[in-house]
């Protein structure tokens, strides 16, 4: 696809976006080839609760990169202007191309990875991948925002699966990291000199494992204060040309929550004070953040007439999420004094979620089930897709088999059942 002139640069950023999330980065990939040809493509997008690194491209790259590459080019690049240099990536040094965004409150970097012979791409072209990065990383954004039920529930899932493994993981070599340095510092071992080698060794291992987790954890976590900030932020505008007066209550605790809660509580808190602003006698309300060990607990409080039910304040959107994170909300109307309305969300996950039968499909699998689920038949299903409608029946048999089930009809039942 020709890139130049702004026609075909929006047709291609319309090209990116419309695919499904798992397809976006390969997508970006294919249309930048010709503008900025290069080996693989990584991107690290914070906006996302449980997987914010992907990659793709040539596996002997792809294979070896890892959020420690991304994290401190995130950290480093400035928006709006691409960096191009050598950087050593996969065991070599190899020229690349680095954009970072802004269009998401925490960031977005994307990495091109080129051929070592490649010659820097021209300005223009670098700042139309800075372009077509940021309507990528705006549209990240966006579907984080607003996520629907069954994204967020596969995002609570694999958010808490992640947050075990690491664990588990960080506690075994732990241990088996001391127990080696209770040996290496034993007296009985006459060879200081390595000794201390090995003891230094065994140290750095130790902090790098360490780091990785925290590295980890502030990717899918954001700090309370932070997350309400953003919060005032997008309420401000509602009431800017109205006599009711916000008050904001920020959390007094230095913790951090999971991207995921926050998101939701945003949007939910955003829900509740559009429907609490429909009353004509409003003219104070207060938001609020509880943040405890176990739970946040939002708080929107009116002055209003006290005459708001469950059923007005809770429509599907804000109860189906709320579901999702096994949250609830509480109304306390009082006639005549006004209400206060409390969506409280678990921050811890539940180390013995129920089984999710949708974890042993793929992405793709995943794709074709939530379309089958809506309905459509292998040929539309095909064309969603841009692939085979061999594919697709190949796709459908495998997501049979992996479901235990004998039929389309019971794929979607179970489909709609979990998400």
């Amino acid at each position: 696809m020709q890139l130049t002139g702004s026609v075909p640069a929006l047709t291609a950023a319309y090209e990116v976006i419309r695919q499904p999330l798992g397809e976006i980065l390969p997508r970006l990939s294919a249309v930048l080839a010709e503008l900025v040809p290069h080996r693989a493509v990584a991107e690290l997008s914070t906006h996302c609760a449980h997987s914010p690194f992907k990659t793709y491209g040539a596996a002997e790259i792809t294979g070896r990169l890892s959020t420690a590459d991304l994290t401190p080019l995130l950290a480093s690049g400035i928006p709006g202007r691409p960096w191009q240099g050598t950087l050593t990536l996969a065991g070599a040094e190899r020229p690349a191309l680095v954009v970072t965004s802004r269009a998401t409150p925490r960031g977005a970097v994307l990495l091109l990875v080129r051929d070592a012979d490649a010659t820097p791409a021209d300005e223009a072209a670098a700042a139309l991948v800075q372009a077509l990065w940021d309507v990528v990383t705006s549209h990240f954004d966006r579907m984080a925002a607003e996520a629907l039920p069954g994204a967020l529930a596969r995002s609570r899932t694999a958010a808490g699966t992640r947050a075990r493994v690491i664990a588990e993981l960080g506690e075994a070599y732990s241990a088996a990291l001391t127990g080696v340095l209770g040996v290496l510092r034993s007296r009985s071992l006459d060879d200081a000199a390595a000794r201390a080698t090995a003891t230094d060794l065994a140290v750095s291992a130790l902090v790098d494992l360490r780091a990785e987790a925290e590295r980890d954890q502030q990717i899918a976590e954001e700090p309370a204060g932070q997350a309400f900030a953003r919060l005032a932020d997008s309420l401000r505008p509602l009431v800017r040309h109205s006599p009711v007066r916000l008050e904001l209550g920020a959390p007094d605790s230095p913790r951090t929550v999971a991207a995921d809660v926050a998101h939701t509580a945003r949007v939910i808190v955003r829900a509740l004070l559009l429907k609490v602003l429909e009353q004509e006698t409003v003219t104070r309300v207060h938001v609020a953040w509880q943040i405890t060990d176990d739970e946040l607990r939002a708080a929107v409080r009116d002055d209003g007439p006290g005459t708001l039910t469950h059923g007005a304040l809770a429509p599907g959107g804000v109860a189906e999420r709320l579901a999702v994170l096994d949250g609830r909300l509480d109304v306390d109307a009082v006639p005549g004094w006004g209400t206060t309305v409390s969506a409280t969300i678990p921050l811890r996950v539940s180390q013995d979620p129920a089984p999710d039968p949708l974890t042993a499909l793929g992405e793709r699998e995943l794709q074709v089930l939530a379309r089958l689920a809506l309905g459509h038949r292998n040929r539309a299903i095909a064309q969603e897709l841009h692939i085979s409608e061999s594919t697709v029946k190949f796709h459908v048999a495998k997501i049979l088999t992996k479901l235990g089930v004998e039929s389309r009809g019971a794929a979607a039942a179970l489909f709609h059942a979990v998400a």
